[in-house]
């Protein structure tokens, strides 16, 4: 592929003006005109991207099928993304959230690069500039009159063949975890640090419970109901300052402007065979204003957290009992 083709320069112009969104949106976030976090960078731009691709593709291919419009639109949304990542405009978490999105709304782009031109040649280059700038002039409009604001509930439970007490015993505090000990998941694969231990420094109501986390990633939970072998529920109080930078990526740090857990906590229960139901929910707050997208993202990283969490538990109490029942 010669670096002069219309499909070079797609790939080239589609890359740039990724890039320069980038650093624009970050620039103009302080004068309140724009946001990372916003539909307009967020879905517009990567349409913008998809749409630049296609449109030079028409410049030496207008056969196009509408898989390739779909497909080849990707293109500089890959190089766009590695670029940000390699410079660190953006971290791994970040981009793997946004991910599908830009794969997206970049093939919807391509598809109507594709529908424009194939129905006006003469005003292409117009639609283009139009296409472009959209993000640019709806961006202010977004961050200063639309809140999406939202708050829901994660809640996961997993079944523990131990007796509700020694269910409770692993609770307050939690040893040392070794890597072994979690299952793989896919907040490890994207970049979320891993719990390491938790420890309190009481019992009962008002008791603070420190959590700490992979990348010096601490926080703290304070105790607001506590019924042994029954429930134990807290809140969250987590400094976004006292996070380090490089942890967490900054649009999805703990406490920060956009996401934020709120409340969380354990409750217990029995089955009909005596087994422990262990049930853990946690309430989280969504600032961004992506709708269901962010709501799935939040889910899956929840759950996914959760399920990590209920399966050391389940696994510490099923050994520590069967420890008791050897030895007795």
């Amino acid at each position: 592929m010669q670096l002069n083709s219309p499909k070079s320069i797609g790939i080239l112009l589609g890359t740039l003006y990724g890039i320069f969104m980038r650093l624009f949106v970050e620039l103009v976030n302080a004068y309140n005109l724009g946001s990372l976090v916003s539909i307009s960078f967020m879905f517009l731009v990567p349409v913008a991207i998809g749409y630049i691709r296609i449109h030079f593709e028409y410049n030496e291919s207008k056969a196009l099928t509408k898989r390739q419009m779909v497909t080849i639109a990707w293109q500089p949304i890959f190089v766009f993304l590695f670029v940000s990542v390699i410079t660190l405009l953006e971290g791994s978490i970040c981009v793997a959230m946004a991910l599908p999105a830009f794969m997206f709304f970049a093939s919807i782009g391509g598809l109507l690069a594709g529908f424009v031109n194939n129905r006006q040649t003469k005003n292409a280059n117009r639609s283009l500039l139009s296409i472009a700038l959209l993000p640019v002039l709806l961006s202010p409009i977004e961050v200063n009159f639309l809140n999406l604001s939202k708050t829901y509930e994660v809640t996961n439970s997993i079944v523990i063949e131990a007796p509700i007490n020694r269910v409770w015993q692993q609770l307050a505090n939690v040893s040392t975890i070794e890597p072994q000990e979690l299952p793989f998941s896919l907040t490890q694969l994207i970049g979320v640090p891993k719990p390491l231990e938790a420890n309190m420094n009481a019992t009962g109501v008002g008791a603070i419970r420190t959590s700490k986390w992979q990348k010096g990633v601490i926080f703290k939970e304070v105790i607001t109901d506590w019924q042994p072998n029954k429930q134990m529920l807290y809140r969250f109080d987590i400094d976004p300052d006292a996070i380090p930078d490089d942890a967490l990526d900054k649009h999805v740090k703990l406490g920060g402007e956009y996401f934020s857990p709120l409340y969380g906590g354990y409750q217990l229960s029995e089955d009909k065979s005596g087994n422990t139901i262990l049930t853990l929910t946690t309430t989280v707050q969504d600032n961004t204003n992506f709708g269901i997208y962010s709501r799935i993202w939040g889910e899956v990283i929840f759950q996914d957290f959760h399920h990590s969490l209920l399966t050391l538990m389940k696994n510490r109490a099923e050994k520590s009992l069967i420890a008791v029942v050897s030895y007795n």
